[in-house]
C-alpha cells in the first residue's frame, strides 16, 4: 500500500463501501441513520413507522416497500465529516446473492451488520465468504444491544470461528438489553451515551482519562462500571489491538457496538470509515491494473435497475468510476460496441431522489440513464480498450417456463423478459425446439418480484409454471465440436439472451455424462460478463 503515489485530494476523501447483512439485522435502518448523519435526509423514514412514513428512502421498488425488505441494490452519495460517502445498499434477502455479488465488485470496503442475539448468521457468512475472495477490509456493527442479545466475548469469539478473522473492539458496550446505557470509545477514550428519549439525536460523547477516571461514576451505575472496567481490561488482554495495515489488508475487522434504531453508536462508526476506511482503490481489468490517480477517466458497470422511473421506459446503468476526474457532457468510449458515447445526463443518487452529476472522480457511482446500450460488465473509457475483470454471473439454481396469460402479448413479453436479463435480475433462455422462455433466478422469491414486475412495469400478467429441467450450464469448446454437440442434443438446448449456448438439464448425471463423453467440451456454471 505504501509504495502507492499519493492521490488527488478529491479522490483521496472519496469512501465507497456496501453494507452487508442477513436480512433483519437492521441493514435498513443503518443506511438511513448515515444518511441522517450525512445530511442527506432531515428525518430517518423509520422502517417500523406507520403507513406512508414507513417507506424507507433506499428502498423504491413497490415490492420493497410492501414487504420492508430491499431486493436491488441502490446507491447513495452524500459528505461526512469532509469526506465523500459512496454507500451502495445491499439486498440483504438470500434470493438475490447474484446483484449483492456484483455489488460487492464495485466498492472499496464493506460494513458488515449483526444481530446483537442472532450473532452471525447464513447469509451474513455468504455474503463475508465474497468479501474475503476480493480482500476488501471489512468494518463490523453489532447491532440491536438495546435489546436482549448475548455476551460481547461470545458474539467477539462466533465472528473470529466462524468467519477466520480477527476482531478488535473498537467499542465497548455498557449493560445489555434495557439496562444498555452506551459505549465505551476504546480507541479515543470517549465515553458515548444513549438518549433514549429521541431516536433521531445524536448520543452524547464524554471526554474521560482512562476507565479510572471518577467522571464516571457520574454517568455509570456502580454494578455496571465494575464490570466495564473488569471486561475491557479482559477484552485488551485477549483480543488483538487495532492495526489500520491488518484491516486493509483484510485479516482484522474491527468492531462498533450499537443500537441504530436509536442513532447509536453509528456516528463512531462513520468515524472509523472516514478516519481508516481505504481511499479508492486500483482496481483488475484482463490487460492491466488501473490505478484511480491515472488521469484518463474509466469506469465499469456493475448493475442495471430497469423502469426505475416507472412513467419513464428508462434504465440506469450503475457504474463505478475506476480512475480520473469525469465531467458532465464528456464523450466516453463504449467498449464493447467501440462507439463513442456522450454522457449528458448522468446522476448522482442521494436514495430514490437524483440529481444531476457536474462531475465525479474515481471511487463515485454515478447513473447513466440509457436505453438498453449499458449491459452489466461494459466499460466506459477515454478511448482504451479495456476489459475489467471479476464481475461473475452465475448458473441459476431454479428454472420455470413463463407464459403470458394473454396470448396476443407474447411479443411484448419477450421485450420485458430480455431487459430483465440484461438487468441481470434473471436469466433468460430461448429453447432451440418449441416457443416460449424457460426463466432462471437464484431464489425462489426472485420470481414472485419478476412477476409483479413485469405486471406492474409492462402491464402484462405472466404465469410461471414448472420446468422439466432444473439446471443450465453453459458450453464452451471448439467450434464444430459445439456444434455437433448441439445438434444431437437439440431437445436440452437453448440460448441465453447474449445468445451464448447453454445446455438445460435435469440430473447431475447429465452432466457427468457429458464431461466424460465429451472430453473436449467445457461446460460452466459461472460465465465472466464478457464485453
Amino acid at each position: 500500500m505504501s509504495n502507492r503515489p499519493e492521490l488527488p485530494p478529491e479522490i483521496a476523501r472519496r469512501r465507497t463501501f456496501a453494507i452487508i447483512s442477513h436480512p433483519d439485522a437492521g441493514k435498513t435502518t443503518l443506511t438511513e441513520k448515515f444518511l441522517l448523519y450525512g445530511g442527506a435526509i432531515q428525518m430517518a423514514g423509520q422502517v417500523r413507522a406507520k403507513g406512508e412514513a414507513r417507506r424507507t428512502r433506499s428502498d423504491f421498488m413497490k415490492m420493497e416497500q410492501d414487504r420492508g425488505i430491499s431486493v436491488s441494490a441502490s446507491a447513495m452519495s452524500f459528505d461526512f465529516d469532509g469526506h465523500r460517502f459512496n454507500l451502495v445498499d445491499t439486498p440483504g434477502h438470500s434470493d438475490f446473492s447474484e446483484d449483492t455479488y456484483r455489488t460487492l465488485t464495485a466498492v472499496d470496503a464493506a460494513i458488515m451488520v449483526i444481530d446483537g442475539a442472532k450473532g452471525v448468521e447464513s447469509q451474513t457468512r455468504k455474503l463475508f465468504e465474497v468479501c474475503r475472495l476480493r480482500d476488501l477490509p471489512i468494518l463490523t456493527f453489532c447491532n440491536k444491544m438495546d435489546r436482549e442479545s448475548r455476551d460481547t466475548f461470545e458474539i467477539i469469539d462466533e465472528i473470529q470461528e466462524n468467519l477466520a478473522i480477527d476482531v478488535a473492539p473498537a467499542s465497548w458496550p455498557i449493560g445489555v438489553g434495557r439496562e444498555f446505557i452506551g459505549c465505551y470509545d476504546m480507541l479515543n477514550d470517549r465515553l458515548e451515551l444513549m438518549d433514549r428519549a429521541d431516536r433521531n439525536r445524536v448520543a452524547e460523547s464524554v471526554k474521560i482519562d482512562g476507565l479510572d477516571d471518577p467522571k464516571l461514576a457520574g454517568h455509570v451505575p456502580e454494578n455496571l462500571l465494575e464490570k466495564l472496567r473488569e471486561e475491557v481490561e479482559m477484552a485488551r488482554g485477549l483480543l488483538p489491538e487495532f492495526s489500520r495495515q491488518s484491516f486493509l489488508e483484510g485479516h482484522l475487522t474491527p468492531i462498533w457496538f450499537g443500537s441504530a434504531i436509536n442513532s447509536f453508536g453509528v456516528r463512531e462508526l462513520m468515524m472509523g470509515i472516514s478516519e481508516y476506511g481505504p481511499a479508492p482503490q486500483p482496481q483488475n481489468s484482463a490487460s492491466r491494473e488501473i490505478a484511480p490517480e491515472e488521469k484518463t477517466v474509466t469506469g465499469f458497470v456493475f448493475k442495471v435497475q430497469a423502469n426505475m422511473d416507472p412513467k419513464h421506459r428508462d434504465r440506469v446503468a450503475f457504474v463505478r468510476m475506476a480512475s480520473g476526474h469525469f465531467q458532465r457532457g464528456m464523450k466516453l468510449t463504449h467498449v464493447r460496441t467501440k462507439k463513442p458515447m456522450a454522457v449528458s445526463n448522468p446522476v448522482l443518487f442521494l436514495a430514490a431522489d437524483r440529481e444531476l452529476a457536474e462531475e465525479a472522480w474515481a471511487g463515485d457511482i454515478i447513473g447513466i440513464p440509457n436505453h438498453g446500450q449499458l449491459r452489466i460488465g461494459d466499460a466506459l473509457t477515454e478511448g482504451e480498450a479495456l476489459r475489467f475483470t471479476g464481475i461473475p454471473s452465475f448458473a441459476p439454481e431454479l428454472l420455470q417456463s413463463v407464459r403470458a396469460t394473454d396470448p396476443m402479448k407474447a411479443k411484448h413479453l419477450e421485450k420485458a423478459l430480455m431487459q430483465f436479463a440484461e438487468e441481470g435480475a434473471a436469466k433468460v433462455f430461448k429453447p432451440a425446439i418449441g416457443s416460449g422462455f424457460i426463466v432462471g433466478v437464484v431464489g425462489a422469491l426472485q420470481f414472485e418480484v419478476l412477476a409483479s414486475r413485469i405486471e406492474l412495469e409492462y402491464g402484462i400478467p405472466v404465469r410461471f409454471e414448472g420446468s422439466q429441467f432444473t439446471s443450465a450450464r453453459w458450453v464452451q469448446g471448439p467450434k464444430d465440436k459445439v456444434d455437433t454437440f448441439a445438434n444431437a442434443n437439440k431437445g436440452h438446448m437453448a440460448h441465453d439472451h447474449d445468445g451464448d449456448l447453454v445446455y438445460l438439464t435435469r440430473l447431475q448425471w447429465d452432466i457427468d455424462r457429458i464431461e466424460r463423453d465429451h472430453p473436449d467440451l467445457k461446460l460452466t456454471a459461472t460465465k465472466e460478463m464478457m464485453v
